[in-house]
């Protein structure tokens, strides 16, 4: 039923590397038709990378679709690189590709840390953003890192917290992302290789209402499960690389931007408090809570409501 909700597989139509830093380049393609509205694909992780998957969101003869990989992530290199991996690196990344790709103002389509990083983004650079579409809010504020990362979450999936935290000796628990960080930036193969599989699946095996199993087997360096734990325990170790409750704290640079916002409401990754505390700093913004999802956009009424989001942009702005 999902597959038919979307629209059909699309080709890539133009891709390309942008040179970002020293050290990083940045993958982009577009689809769909280069007259449309133009709309970026803001992903998630950090460090989870693009999907061929999201440019079924969008109707190809309306919009100018335009995904990246952040930095070291997906075709990105060097890929699972920590190094000039800011925050402020990515807003300034997103910047270089408008610039490449003669953008004068796009629209942003981003879920969990992708909705993270669209806000940040819109309040250093408001005049260039049309609208936000926005699913699983993630505010990355201090309690919510504790609750899913340290305690709260764990009260729901207790099994599958007992996982995660299993390879983690037990003296060194008080502080979960911080012993994470230790481990999945150690030069013993071995344990980068456990404490990032144990990252990952602690994190998709809680993004649905109706759970799914995953088996990661072993995981080697520089595979997805590498790049996507360590680049977010990067992230929040270091709090996201600025101050807490940013967000929210600058929220009236963009208060009066068009925004619709799709949460599920047993969204245990990034709870519905989050959207809910967003709402209502926003003035011009609709929230649809969708009664029967969790957190990953695949559910069917993540998706569909997705969907109906976007096509009210085709004749708009």
């Amino acid at each position: 039923m999902k597959e038919q909700i979307l629209f059909p597989y699309l080709e890539i139509r133009e891709k390309g590397i942008l040179e970002v830093s020293d050290i990083h380049s940045i993958y982009w393609e577009r689809s769909g038709n280069p007259d449309g509205k133009k709309i970026l694909v803001v992903h998630g992780g950090p460090g989870g990378g693009s999907h061929p998957r999201y440019r079924r969101y969008f109707n190809p003869e309306k919009f100018d679709i335009i995904q990246f990989d952040q930095r070291g992530c997906g075709y990105s290199t060097p890929f699972s690189e920590l190094r000039e991996n800011t925050t402020n690196d990515l807003v300034s990344d997103m910047e270089k590709l408008r610039i490449k790709l003669e953008i004068d103002y796009w629209h942003l389509f981003g879920g969990s840390w992708g909705s993270t990083l669209s806000l940040i983004y819109s309040i250093k650079n408001p005049s260039r953003v049309l609208s936000l579409t926005l699913r699983g809010i993630f505010l990355c504020r201090k309690f919510e890192l504790l609750w899913f990362y340290q305690y709260g979450a764990s009260e729901i999936f207790p099994k599958e917290f007992e996982e995660y935290i299993s390879v983690i000796p037990h003296d060194e628990r008080e502080d979960l992302i911080s012993s994470f960080y230790k481990y999945l930036t150690s030069s013993n193969v071995e344990l980068r290789s456990r404490a990032a599989a144990a990252w990952t699946k602690w994190e998709l095996s809680t993004s649905h209402l109706i759970k799914k199993e995953f088996d990661f087997g072993k995981v080697k360096a520089n595979s997805f499960s590498d790049a996507f734990a360590r680049i977010e325990c990067h992230y929040f170790k270091n709090k996201i690389f600025l101050e807490d409750d940013f967000i929210l704290q600058n929220i009236q640079i963009i208060e009066s931007m068009p925004t619709r916002i799709i949460q599920g409401r047993y969204d245990i990754v990034c709870p519905v408090r989050s959207a809910w505390d967003l709402k209502k700093k926003l003035k011009n913004c609709e929230l649809t809570i969708v009664d029967d999802a969790g957190h990953s956009m695949s559910e069917e009424g993540i998706t569909k409501k997705l969907i109906e989001a976007v096509k009210n942009l085709e004749n708009s702005f």
